[in-house]
């Protein structure tokens, strides 16, 4: 049984720069693919980032490529999402998911198996 704590929403200017940090529980978080997703209202969750399981590989949607970066702490048990230069379309509810298939599907909410409940991210313009 995994649960997932998001933290690191808030309030920022447009250009500006978040960083979002996501600590898991349990003892085998290193056997799962970690990814992180968005939701405006409205709209459906959207892939943002994944992460494999070793933090060897990383997969972006192409509307944050460039911007946002992210990066696990195994030994932390914590994934994070550094983004940088904001834009008012970044604003949504950012949630992390964790992914236990060996083969994972990185992309595709649908296949990740835990979720936590969200933080807020808000860009101004």
């Amino acid at each position: 049984q995994v649960q997932l704590v998001e933290s690191g929403g808030g309030l920022v200017q447009a250009g500006g720069s978040l960083k979002l940090s996501c600590v898991a529980s349990g003892r085998t978080f290193s056997s799962y693919a970690m990814g992180w997703f968005r939701q405006a209202p409205g709209k459906e969750r959207e892939f943002v980032a994944a992460i494999s399981r070793s933090g060897g590989r990383t997969y972006y949607a192409d509307s944050v490529k460039g911007r946002f970066t992210i990066s696990r702490d195994n030994a932390k048990n914590t994934v994070y999402l550094q983004m940088h230069s904001l834009k008012p379309e970044d604003t949504a509810v950012y949630y992390c998911a964790a992914q236990t298939d060996p083969v994972p599907y990185y992309r595709d909410s649908r296949r990740y198996d835990y979720w936590g409940q969200g933080t807020q991210v808000t860009v101004s313009s």
